[in-house]
C-alpha cells in the first residue's frame, strides 16, 4: 500500500466549488511509494503549468498526508 500522500483540495472562494461543478466538499488524493516521491511530485505541482496564461496560477490547496502502514 502506498503510504505518502498529497490531499488536493480547492481554495475558499472557488468558483469551482459551486455546487454546479466540484462542489464545495471535492478532494482528491494521489499517492506515493516514498517520501521522496512524493515530495518531487509535490514541487511539481506546485509550479505553473506552461499552458497557462502568465499571470495564472493553478488554484489548488496541497497538503501533506500519511497513512498508516
Amino acid at each position: 500500500m502506498k503510504r505518502y500522500g498529497i490531499r488536493i483540495r480547492l481554495p475558499e472562494g472557488s468558483t469551482l466549488a459551486m455546487p454546479h461543478l466540484l462542489g464545495p466538499d471535492w478532494e482528491s488524493y494521489r499517492w506515493y511509494d516514498s517520501a521522496a516521491a512524493r515530495e518531487k511530485a509535490l514541487a511539481d505541482m506546485q509550479r505553473d503549468l506552461p499552458n497557462y496564461r502568465k499571470g495564472d496560477h493553478v488554484a489548488q490547496v496541497l497538503e501533506r498526508v500519511e497513512r498508516d502502514a
